[in-house]
């Protein structure tokens, strides 16, 4: 495996503006928020409308509360007068060796399963062997380092034409490019989902009138499908996958924050025995 080098934020003019928005996106009320943080309903109230001005601890304490990301508390922190509290440290900063060592055990242990890690903007940072598989025959233009995850799965000279219940797919990752940029809403992400979201769906396809007929069923339970599995054409064969994402707990570094670890794991004992077979042990 190698390691390569709609709405965003509430806005406001300052920190309470800020804080009402991300107060406000989680539903909650002054009074059940003040309760968590363990201040005043006055006191959050005058924060809010620029009457008082809030002490950096009670900043960090509305944004764990609010569970406002990482990036954006080094926002709050900036808009309040303070110095942002997490560093953002590149992936190939020596102080990460112990990370990205990290990284690579966790990538070699599920061989000969598909894996990678992406960043917040879905840019693939390393991967493991087995992901050579899913992207053979993508452009090569596709796969000039940093490459996308969400470009190659949805663009026409990707995935897309291999992928049988590619609408499904589609509208999957489109959400998850939603959620995302509700958590960090950069311009690079906003310009992805407009980029994607223009893709052509791919015509001729036979797993058209499948994808029209209603959920895939490789996996059922009871009759019902548990999970959406991502079907991919390879060789004469349908390969079926169920992804799974995993993301650092308590992140102290906004880089680490936003890393994600995505898994393919076989749907069913044919596409286990392939892989078995195809990828090999590691050597």
């Amino acid at each position: 495996m190698t390691i390569m080098a709609g709405m965003g934020s509430p806005t406001g003019t300052g920190v309470g503006p800020l804080l009402r928005g991300w107060r406000e996106r989680r539903h909650l009320s002054q009074q059940h928020l003040a309760l968590r943080a363990d201040c005043s309903v006055r006191h959050l109230s005058f924060v809010e409308n620029g009457r008082s001005h809030p002490s950096r601890d009670l900043v960090l304490r509305l944004a764990e509360q609010l569970d406002v990301p990482v990036r954006e508390r080094n926002t709050l922190l900036l808009a309040a007068g303070y110095a942002p509290q997490y560093p953002e440290t590149p992936l190939d900063d020596p102080s990460m060796d112990a990370l990205r060592a990290g990284i690579e055990r966790l990538l070699a242990a599920h061989d000969p399963y598909p894996a990678l890690v992406v960043d917040g903007d879905f840019r693939v940072l390393a991967a493991n062997r087995a992901l050579a598989l899913l992207l053979d025959g993508v452009a090569p233009h596709l796969l000039r380092p940093p490459f996308n995850a969400v470009r190659i799965a949805l663009h026409p000279d990707g995935l897309a034409p291999r992928i049988v219940n590619h609408r499904q797919w589609r509208g999957h990752l489109l959400e998850r490019l939603e959620q995302q940029l509700e958590l960090v809403g950069t311009e690079s992400l906003r310009r992805l989902r407009e980029e994607v979201g223009g893709y052509p769906e791919p015509t001729g396809d036979p797993a058209g009138r499948a994808d029209r007929a209603g959920p895939v069923e490789d996996v059922v339970e009871v009759g019902r499908p548990v999970a959406l599995p991502l079907r991919l054409r390879h060789d004469g064969r349908v390969l079926s996958f169920l992804s799974t994402v995993t993301t650092f707990g308590t992140p102290l570094d906004v880089t680490v924050s936003e890393l994600a670890l995505e898994t393919f794991l076989p749907a069913d004992a044919e596409t286990a025995d392939f892989l078995r077979s195809a990828v090999g042990p590691d050597r």
